[in-house]
């Protein structure tokens, strides 16, 4: 039985990935629990000798040597003590065996249950590990069931076949998206979260950090560091703006993310459903910066002001309403790109 039982818990390391010794500790804590259940009085005296080599686990409670008996779970008369250990003697502490085929059917039970939420809890510890891993990056999905009451989406991630279950809440999906069933979705990792029925994955479509890594999936110089996008502000699927520099003198930053007849920034946007994007060159210069990030439409001059991070912009008269943007947007993004504060004034008034 017990070569058995060795042979199933590295059958279990092979096709669960749940490591030896951390069974085997879940397995001493079970005969613990089990024996505790039988006897509670045995207290903290069990000590459990699992040996891999020989194929042996013994189990003990160790017991005192005393002249009277104050708790038979623990005590032992000297004539008893001396089956165990011929040299004892009163004071002694002696290994007595126990029989774990005695087990009552409640301890039995008790000891199940440990081995089975250990399982559970290690294979809950690999998928949070997994998924940590990959926090921060794009997982592909498929849709599986549009909630068409609250908004939520449920999907299934291609890349786990054990776990892979998550739900695209109403809050992180792009508003004007329409999702159907059997749809696949790429989705940006946000956080994976430790909870009692399992890791909890946070996935979103609104994030900048999508826009980030579909980037860095259609750019090479991008993967290689050769441009680095400097700062992204975005309205899910509507525009965003990014900002990026080189790093080689040879290398255009903007040509780069564009790509080869537009064909890599309109990969994004096909990813992003028809998502708007401006590519703006960065600049450590302030006022070089905002008027890049007001693009498309030209600025006359920008003066940074002394009190915090704001600045005075003066665009042509037939631009204002450009530079403004529907709504406010170019100019709130602009603002969001570059950290500061925007006062757009036609050239007339300036």
């Amino acid at each position: 039985m017990n070569s058995e039982f060795f042979a199933a818990i590295e059958q279990l390391e092979k096709e669960k990935g749940i490591r030896k010794d951390y069974m085997l500790d879940r397995i001493k804590q079970a005969i613990v629990a089990a024996l505790r259940k039988d006897d509670p009085g045995v207290e903290e005296n069990i000590f459990v000798d699992i040996d891999e080599a020989k194929g042996k686990i013994d189990v003990y409670i160790r017991k005192n040597v005393v002249e009277e008996i104050e708790n038979p779970a623990v005590d032992l008369l000297l004539d008893e003590a001396k089956r165990f250990s011929k040299r004892a003697k009163v004071g002694d502490i002696v290994n007595v065996p126990v029989d774990t085929k005695k087990f009552g059917r409640i301890a039995a039970q008790a000891a199940k249950q440990v081995i089975i939420q250990g399982i559970r809890e290690a294979e809950r510890n690999m998928v949070s590990e997994e998924f940590s891993s990959k926090e921060h990056e794009i997982l592909t999905t498929i849709v599986n069931h549009v909630d068409p009451e609250r908004g939520n989406v449920s999907v299934t991630i291609t890349s786990n076949p054990d776990y892979n279950e998550a739900v695209l809440t109403a809050g992180e999906r792009v508003p004007t998206e329409e999702l159907h069933e059997g749809d696949k979705l790429r989705v940006y990792l946000v956080e994976v979260r430790r909870g009692g029925s399992g890791p909890q994955v946070l996935i979103s479509r609104t994030h900048p950090g999508l826009v980030k890594k579909l980037f860095e999936l259609e750019v090479p110089e991008l993967s290689d560091g050769t441009v680095e996008i400097k700062s992204i502000a975005r309205e899910a699927g509507s525009r965003t703006k990014i900002a990026v520099m080189s790093y080689d003198p040879a290398v255009e930053p903007i040509g780069a993310c564009v790509g080869p007849k537009g064909g890599r920034v309109a990969a994004v946007v096909d990813e992003l459903r028809g998502e708007k994007i401006d590519i703006v060159k960065y600049s450590e210069n302030p006022a070089e910066y905002v008027a890049a990030a007001l693009a498309p439409s030209d600025v006359v001059s920008v003066e940074i002001l002394d009190e915090g991070k704001s600045c005075r912009v003066i665009v042509p008269d037939s631009q204002l309403s450009l530079a403004i943007g529907k709504e406010g947007q170019n100019v709130r993004l602009a603002a969001k790109l570059t950290g500061y504060k925007i006062d757009i004034k036609p050239e007339s008034e300036a």
